[in-house]
């Protein structure tokens, strides 16, 4: 019988991330003309490729509202990008609505307070290894990663990885496949 968090991350169908913290490490580096920066990990982008892959949809919610965040969500293909949030929570309200998901059909990973809110509601949630403390404590798990080093391809692999086995044991009767002796 599958543990209550395998059940959990079988039933996902969006992943919503974070950016600052998340994504990225939580800096921003200014040029001297002003210009801002920020560093992505390119194995996070591929984590999106392969939830679309895998028939799993990604989106951000973000309280920056910064153009270098909507060229990357551009480059990614994402198109549940909502920038310069302020209230997570009635944003995954009206994403629940026009996509006819539960709440339970979410995953969620974030580092800060402004996080809490979205991961007290949905059926399963992420923290990188540098999230603030009450984040992680809210976490159903914890990355090894810090964010902006691969922690968001870590949660992905991690539903990825038992959705797989959960169709695995579909196809076969919902018994372990063995190799033959």
């Amino acid at each position: 019988m599958a543990s209550d968090r395998q059940q959990a991350l079988r039933h996902i169908r969006l992943v919503l991330t974070d950016v600052d913290g998340v994504l990225t490490d939580g800096g921003v580096y200014y040029s001297e003309r002003g210009e801002e920066l920020k560093r992505f990990d390119l194995r996070d982008g591929m984590g999106v490729s392969r939830l679309r892959d895998a028939g799993l949809e990604c989106g951000i919610v973000t309280g920056e509202d910064s153009p270098i965040v909507q060229r990357r969500a551009a480059k990614l293909g994402i198109d549940e990008l909502h920038l310069g949030i302020a209230d997570k929570s009635a944003v995954l309200d009206r994403i629940l609505e026009r996509r006819g998901l539960t709440a339970a059909q979410v995953a969620y990973i974030g580092d800060d307070v402004n996080d809490a809110a979205v991961m007290s509601r949905v059926g399963f949630t992420g923290a990188p290894a540098d999230a603030q403390p009450g984040i992680v404590a809210l976490a159903d798990h914890v990355c090894n990663a810090p964010g902006g080093h691969g922690a968001f391809r870590e949660f992905i692999e991690l539903i990825l990885a038992a959705q797989s086995g959960a169709a695995a044991n579909r196809s076969h009767g919902g018994t372990a496949c063995r190799a033959p002796a």
